[in-house]
């Protein structure tokens, strides 16, 4: 089970998968959030989704674009 920052982050890129988006920013997951947009906040959110591409639970298409895992 994935900690509650890592599921708010995956429900976000599966609302942005279901609204047809291809792919999301930190600087946008952020501001989902409702984070500050302030580099240290945004830098800090990277690093988990970072993280969670490393697990194999989101994808990263693109540099800096994280997307949710299609089957």
């Amino acid at each position: 089970m994935l900690a509650p920052e890592y599921q708010r982050i995956m429900s976000v890129l599966e609302a942005g998968a279901a609204a047809g988006r291809g792919g999301m920013r930190a600087g946008e997951l952020a501001a989902a959030l409702g984070l500050e947009l302030v580099p240290a906040k945004i830098e800090g959110l990277r690093r988990r989704a970072k993280r969670l591409v490393d697990r194999a639970w989101i994808a990263q298409h693109r540099p800096g674009v994280f997307s949710i895992l299609t089957p």
